[in-house]
């Protein structure tokens, strides 16, 4: 895309049936919207200062855009910057998930959809408007987590997605912001640890992800059983029809947060998944900006204060913020 083309068991199945039926509703006071075709270009398809990228080359997918200096003031963001467009328009819109436990998902309790991804929204909505709540969530799928950008729909994408090569021909990313990998939840007790362990246990994964694809790589003896998302294979599990469960340790922290009798093993991630905050490919300065906040939130400790919050009473605390890699650009 060029310059121009651009700026035009029973508690635990309650939990989950809730949370199912729950995510349908849209009320609080964050707006939460689901996408239409029809929406309006977001700010970072209409007034970005900073050129896309031609055809970038990739030897390192989690290199971004360093930030250009301290983070500025909401009051004092560049004029003519994607930041500026946004804090004119009065609201950051931000592509989320609703459904992912402790990332992104609607409390059945509240309506409001909140995670850790929900946090690390608000703190770039903070910071370019003054406000932690000038927000708009966007409910979008994995799948239309480009498209939403690349159309418009939204400014930037929280949705712990993973930065990689083939993603960065399409949208840009900031630093890793969290250091995810595939992981193995099992029942509370139980012997395996791994999925070198799982020779004809039966394991289930999403069908028609990488996750499925890396489970009957690394373990051809398991049997694969594959589910339409997460959720899918919680049910099977708590219904005794899969004895594990594997995904990202972010999604499983979710999962057994759900379940007292499920947890994830303390083996070694099988895969790497760097997560980005994503932009329009073209939104370099906003890249470059939410790099800044993430630089601000590991100074002054929130990035820990939101981990300790969301993920370390089931993923513990020995995570920190990932080092930043710039020299993008």
């Amino acid at each position: 895309m060029t310059a121009t083309t651009f700026r035009q068991r029973l508690m635990a199945g309650a939990v989950v049936a809730v949370l199912a039926s729950a995510l349908t509703a849209c009320s609080g006071t964050i707006p939460t919207v689901v996408p239409e075709a029809s929406s309006a270009p977001s700010a970072s398809a209409s007034a970005s200062a900073s050129a896309a990228p031609a055809a970038p080359t990739c030897d390192n997918a989690t290199q971004s855009y360093a930030p250009t200096g301290p983070l500025p003031t909401a009051e004092g963001l560049p004029e003519g910057s994607t930041m500026a467009a946004i804090r004119a328009r009065g609201r950051l819109i931000v592509g989320v998930s609703a459904d992912t436990y402790l990332l992104g998902a609607r409390n059945p309790l509240t309506g409001q959809i909140e995670g850790f991804d929900i946090d690390l929204a608000k703190q770039v909505a903070k910071a370019i408007l003054g406000n932690e709540n000038a927000i708009q969530l966007v409910v979008i799928t994995a799948a239309d987590r480009i498209p939403a950008l690349q159309q418009g729909r939204v400014d930037i994408v929280v949705r712990n997605m993973t930065m990689n090569c083939a993603r960065w021909q399409d949208v840009a990313f900031s630093q890793v912001y969290y250091q995810s990998g595939q992981k193995l939840l099992v029942r509370r007790g139980s012997p395996i640890k791994s999925l070198d362990e799982t020779s004809g246990v039966k394991v289930c994964a999403p069908k028609g992800t990488t996750t499925y694809t890396n489970l009957t790589r690394l373990a051809p003896s398991a049997v694969a059983v594959g589910a339409d998302n997460h959720t899918g294979c919680l049910v099977l599990f708590q219904q005794g029809d899969v004895d594990a469960i594997t995904g990202d340790d972010t999604v499983l922290a979710g999962l057994a947060a759900q379940d007292p009798y499920a947890v994830v093993t303390d083996a070694p991630a099988v895969t790497q998944e760097p997560y980005g905050v994503a932009t329009n490919i073209a939104a370099v300065d906003l890249v470059r900006f939410v790099n800044q906040v993430l630089e601000a939130m590991r100074a002054d400790g929130r990035w820990t204060a939101m981990y300790n919050r969301w993920l370390a009473p089931t993923l513990g605390t020995g995570t920190g913020q990932p080092t930043p890699t710039y020299g993008r650009g």
